[in-house]
């Protein structure tokens, strides 16, 4: 069994949102492709998503790196790639006080992949050198065999992205296109 997983594709994070990755809406239409073959294909459809709540450790009033973004009931919390009704959604850092890159991190997200027979994990999304990479590391830590779908992630800087690419593929993750799936 096989599971794509959608990172963090939230309004706060396109273009024009509190916390943009340029060009991160450039993506939506290949995810959206990619989420009807995974669903024809059988594969549990999976989406993470920053569920903050108002005064979250990671917002620069709270002496975080990050302006306010993803604040839980809000707009720009809004995830904006169409899903199948049967999707799950996992919210990560939802605690005031405790932050989460990885959907993995305090969520059930290694239980309900392992509970379904889950292998194979596919990851698309934002951003690769934050969520991304985080979520594909812990998905490795838990076994999983690791598949990158590098024409369905965005970074923030190219830099970081291909330093982020270049760990992941070392600690065994799969970098490929989605042309080869």
């Amino acid at each position: 069994m096989e599971a794509l997983i959608i990172v963090d594709m939230q309004r706060d994070f396109m273009p024009g949102g509190a916390l943009p990755v340029p060009e991160g809406d450039k993506i939506i239409p290949k995810i959206e492709d990619l989420v009807k073959r995974f669903k024809k294909r059988g594969s549990l459809i999976v989406a993470t998503r920053d569920w903050h709540p108002p005064n979250h450790v990671s917002f620069k009033e709270r002496g975080g790196p990050w302006p306010k973004h993803c604040v839980q009931n809000t707009k720009g919390a809004e995830i904006v790639v169409e899903l199948p009704e049967d999707a799950i959604i996992i919210s990560k850092a939802d605690e005031p006080d405790k932050e989460a890159y990885s959907g993995f991190e305090g969520t059930d997200l290694a239980k309900i992949l392992k509970e379904r027979g889950v292998k194979k994990v596919y990851l698309c999304g934002v951003a690769t050198e934050y969520c991304v990479r985080a979520t594909a590391l812990d998905a490795l830590k838990e076994g999983f065999e690791v598949y990158l779908l590098q024409d369905a992630i965005k970074g923030i800087n190219a830099e970081d992205e291909e330093k982020a690419l270049k760990e992941l593929k070392e600690k065994g993750a799969n970098i490929i296109d989605s042309t080869e799936l």
